[in-house]
Protein backbone atom coordinates (compact mmCIF):
# COMPACT_ATOMS: atom_id res chain seq x y z
CA UNK A 1 0.00 0.00 0.00
CA UNK A 2 1.43 3.51 -1.12
CA UNK A 3 2.16 5.74 2.08
CA UNK A 4 -0.49 8.19 3.89
CA UNK A 5 -3.37 6.79 1.43
CA UNK A 6 -5.68 9.31 2.70
CA UNK A 7 -3.76 11.91 0.65
CA UNK A 8 -3.60 10.25 -2.14
CA UNK A 9 -6.17 12.06 -3.76
CA UNK A 10 -4.60 15.45 -2.58
CA UNK A 11 -1.61 14.22 -4.40
CA UNK A 12 -3.05 13.26 -7.75
CA UNK A 13 -5.15 17.02 -7.59
CA UNK A 14 -1.59 18.67 -6.70
CA UNK A 15 0.24 16.62 -9.80
CA UNK A 16 -2.51 18.00 -11.90
CA UNK A 17 -3.40 21.39 -10.76
CA UNK A 18 0.17 22.52 -10.13
CA UNK A 19 2.38 20.63 -12.06
CA UNK A 20 0.96 19.07 -15.11
CA UNK A 21 -0.26 22.28 -16.26
CA UNK A 22 2.32 24.34 -15.66
CA UNK A 23 4.41 22.27 -18.32
CA UNK A 24 6.00 19.14 -16.33
CA UNK A 25 5.42 16.35 -18.67
CA UNK A 26 7.50 13.52 -17.45
CA UNK A 27 5.29 10.37 -16.58
CA UNK A 28 8.40 9.65 -14.16
CA UNK A 29 8.61 12.63 -12.09
CA UNK A 30 4.74 13.21 -11.68
CA UNK A 31 4.21 9.78 -10.51
CA UNK A 32 7.28 10.17 -7.74
CA UNK A 33 5.54 13.34 -7.04
CA UNK A 34 1.78 11.61 -6.55
CA UNK A 35 3.66 9.09 -4.42
CA UNK A 36 5.35 11.49 -1.97
CA UNK A 37 3.18 12.62 1.70
CA UNK A 38 4.77 15.57 1.23
CA UNK A 39 3.16 15.94 5.06
CA UNK A 40 5.16 14.05 6.20
CA UNK A 41 8.25 16.07 5.55
CA UNK A 42 6.63 19.19 7.39
CA UNK A 43 6.04 20.17 10.87
CA UNK A 44 2.48 18.26 12.24
CA UNK A 45 1.19 22.36 12.62
CA UNK A 46 1.29 23.12 8.86
CA UNK A 47 0.40 19.43 7.25
CA UNK A 48 -2.83 20.56 6.68
CA UNK A 49 -0.73 23.40 3.89
CA UNK A 50 1.22 20.30 2.78
CA UNK A 51 -0.56 20.60 -0.82
CA UNK A 52 -0.44 24.12 -1.18
CA UNK A 53 1.10 25.88 -3.91
CA UNK A 54 4.26 26.84 -2.40
CA UNK A 55 7.27 26.73 0.05
CA UNK A 56 6.75 26.27 3.96
CA UNK A 57 9.20 26.68 6.75
CA UNK A 58 10.29 23.49 8.35
CA UNK A 59 12.56 24.62 11.17
CA UNK A 60 16.18 25.99 11.27
CA UNK A 61 15.46 28.53 8.94
CA UNK A 62 15.30 26.64 6.03
CA UNK A 63 11.88 25.62 4.14
CA UNK A 64 10.64 23.07 1.74
CA UNK A 65 10.25 24.48 -1.72
CA UNK A 66 6.81 24.63 -3.88
CA UNK A 67 6.06 21.66 -5.42
CA UNK A 68 6.21 22.96 -9.05
CA UNK A 69 10.02 23.60 -8.20
CA UNK A 70 10.69 20.19 -6.90
CA UNK A 71 9.22 18.87 -9.70
CA UNK A 72 11.14 21.21 -12.16
CA UNK A 73 14.42 20.66 -10.91
CA UNK A 74 13.75 17.03 -10.65
CA UNK A 75 13.15 16.98 -14.53
CA UNK A 76 15.58 19.44 -15.27
CA UNK A 77 18.36 16.67 -14.17
CA UNK A 78 16.96 14.23 -16.79
CA UNK A 79 16.81 11.25 -14.07
CA UNK A 80 17.16 7.73 -15.40
CA UNK A 81 16.58 4.73 -13.49
CA UNK A 82 20.72 3.70 -13.32
CA UNK A 83 21.99 7.14 -12.79
CA UNK A 84 23.68 8.28 -9.26
CA UNK A 85 22.66 12.35 -8.31
CA UNK A 86 24.22 14.18 -5.83
CA UNK A 87 21.92 16.27 -3.65
CA UNK A 88 23.26 19.72 -1.47
CA UNK A 89 20.74 20.46 1.10
CA UNK A 90 18.83 17.29 2.49
CA UNK A 91 16.74 19.48 4.11
CA UNK A 92 13.43 18.09 4.82
CA UNK A 93 14.18 15.04 2.79
CA UNK A 94 11.50 15.86 0.56
CA UNK A 95 13.24 16.44 -2.92
CA UNK A 96 15.38 13.71 -1.89
CA UNK A 97 12.70 11.28 -1.94
CA UNK A 98 11.47 12.16 -4.92
CA UNK A 99 14.83 11.51 -6.68
CA UNK A 100 15.28 8.34 -4.69
CA UNK A 101 12.11 6.93 -6.72
CA UNK A 102 13.79 7.97 -9.98
CA UNK A 103 17.53 6.71 -9.48
CA UNK A 104 19.59 4.08 -8.99
CA UNK A 105 21.12 6.10 -5.35
CA UNK A 106 20.93 9.38 -4.09
CA UNK A 107 23.71 10.86 -2.16
CA UNK A 108 22.51 13.88 -0.02
CA UNK A 109 24.56 16.53 2.11
CA UNK A 110 23.08 18.36 4.80
CA UNK A 111 24.98 21.23 6.77
CA UNK A 112 22.08 21.22 10.33
CA UNK A 113 22.69 18.00 12.00
CA UNK A 114 18.71 18.63 13.41
CA UNK A 115 17.10 18.71 9.86
CA UNK A 116 19.40 15.41 8.70
CA UNK A 117 18.41 13.48 11.82
CA UNK A 118 14.69 14.26 11.14
CA UNK A 119 15.32 13.74 7.30
CA UNK A 120 16.69 10.33 7.97
CA UNK A 121 13.96 9.25 10.03
CA UNK A 122 11.72 10.06 7.32
CA UNK A 123 13.37 7.79 4.73
CA UNK A 124 13.39 4.86 6.99
CA UNK A 125 9.67 5.65 7.81
CA UNK A 126 8.82 5.54 3.88
CA UNK A 127 11.00 2.02 3.37
CA UNK A 128 13.62 4.68 1.29
CA UNK A 129 17.00 2.14 1.11
CA UNK A 130 19.00 3.58 -1.90
CA UNK A 131 19.74 7.41 -0.15
CA UNK A 132 22.96 7.98 1.28
CA UNK A 133 23.56 10.69 3.67
CA UNK A 134 26.57 13.14 5.31
CA UNK A 135 26.74 16.16 7.35
CA UNK A 136 28.47 18.82 6.07
CA UNK A 137 29.23 21.75 3.43
CA UNK A 138 27.61 20.69 0.36
CA UNK A 139 29.36 23.07 -1.97
CA UNK A 140 32.52 20.75 -1.40
CA UNK A 141 29.93 17.73 -2.63
CA UNK A 142 31.08 13.62 -2.38
CA UNK A 143 34.31 13.57 -4.21
CA UNK A 144 34.67 9.83 -3.17
CA UNK A 145 31.48 9.04 -4.98
CA UNK A 146 31.80 11.07 -7.83
CA UNK A 147 31.21 10.96 -10.35
CA UNK A 148 27.57 12.01 -10.36
CA UNK A 149 24.78 11.68 -13.46
CA UNK A 150 23.30 14.23 -11.73
CA UNK A 151 23.61 17.29 -9.35
CA UNK A 152 20.45 18.87 -7.63
CA UNK A 153 21.88 21.89 -5.67
CA UNK A 154 18.75 23.40 -3.07
CA UNK A 155 19.90 26.74 -1.63
CA UNK A 156 21.23 29.73 -3.47
CA UNK A 157 24.57 29.94 -3.75
CA UNK A 158 26.57 33.14 -5.31
CA UNK A 159 27.94 31.24 -8.29
CA UNK A 160 27.88 27.61 -8.89
CA UNK A 161 30.79 25.84 -6.28
CA UNK A 162 33.94 24.70 -8.71
CA UNK A 163 34.10 21.59 -6.96
CA UNK A 164 30.26 20.72 -7.98
CA UNK A 165 31.39 20.86 -11.59
CA UNK A 166 33.99 18.65 -11.53
CA UNK A 167 32.01 15.69 -10.00
CA UNK A 168 29.34 15.98 -12.61
CA UNK A 169 29.86 13.08 -15.35
CA UNK A 170 30.11 13.91 -18.71
CA UNK A 171 26.90 14.06 -20.18
CA UNK A 172 25.34 14.68 -16.71
CA UNK A 173 23.07 18.23 -15.45
CA UNK A 174 23.98 20.03 -12.54
CA UNK A 175 20.70 22.48 -11.11
CA UNK A 176 21.00 25.50 -8.61
CA UNK A 177 19.28 28.34 -7.55
CA UNK A 178 22.33 31.33 -8.41
CA UNK A 179 21.79 35.07 -7.28
CA UNK A 180 21.70 36.44 -3.79
CA UNK A 181 18.83 37.33 -1.80
CA UNK A 182 17.08 39.96 -4.10
CA UNK A 183 17.32 38.23 -7.42
CA UNK A 184 18.13 34.09 -8.20
CA UNK A 185 18.13 32.44 -11.63
CA UNK A 186 17.55 28.39 -11.64
CA UNK A 187 20.53 27.59 -13.88
CA UNK A 188 20.92 24.14 -15.47
CA UNK A 189 24.41 23.09 -16.72
CA UNK A 190 25.44 20.46 -18.59
CA UNK A 191 29.06 19.05 -19.20
CA UNK A 192 30.42 18.31 -22.07
CA UNK A 193 33.45 16.72 -23.39
CA UNK A 194 34.71 20.17 -24.03
CA UNK A 195 33.12 21.83 -20.84
CA UNK A 196 30.25 23.07 -19.13
CA UNK A 197 27.41 24.72 -21.20
CA UNK A 198 24.99 26.78 -18.71
CA UNK A 199 21.40 27.95 -19.79
CA UNK A 200 18.69 29.66 -17.68
CA UNK A 201 15.44 28.68 -16.74
CA UNK A 202 13.45 31.11 -14.94
CA UNK A 203 13.62 33.18 -11.62
CA UNK A 204 13.37 31.51 -8.13
CA UNK A 205 13.71 32.28 -4.58
CA UNK A 206 15.71 30.17 -2.40
CA UNK A 207 16.90 30.40 0.75
CA UNK A 208 21.08 30.98 0.73
CA UNK A 209 23.18 27.69 0.79
CA UNK A 210 24.91 26.86 4.40
CA UNK A 211 28.15 27.14 3.09
CA UNK A 212 31.47 28.76 3.95
CA UNK A 213 32.91 27.57 0.62
CA UNK A 214 30.02 29.32 -1.51
CA UNK A 215 30.53 32.34 0.41
CA UNK A 216 33.04 34.54 1.77
CA UNK A 217 31.17 34.01 5.15
CA UNK A 218 28.09 32.21 5.75
CA UNK A 219 24.81 33.83 4.96
CA UNK A 220 22.55 34.97 8.02
CA UNK A 221 20.18 32.47 8.55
Amino acid sequence: MPPAAETRPSRKRMVKQQLARRGIGDRRVLAAMAWAPREWFLPPSLAAEAYHDGPLPIGSGQTISQPFIVALMTTSVAPRRHHRVLEVGTGSGYQTAVLARLVARVFTVERLPDLLVEAEERFRRLGIHNIETRLGDGAAGWPEAAPFDGIVVTAATPRVPTPLLHQLATGGRLVAPVGDQTEQELVIVTRTKSGWHEQGAGGVRFVPLVSRLAFPEEPPR
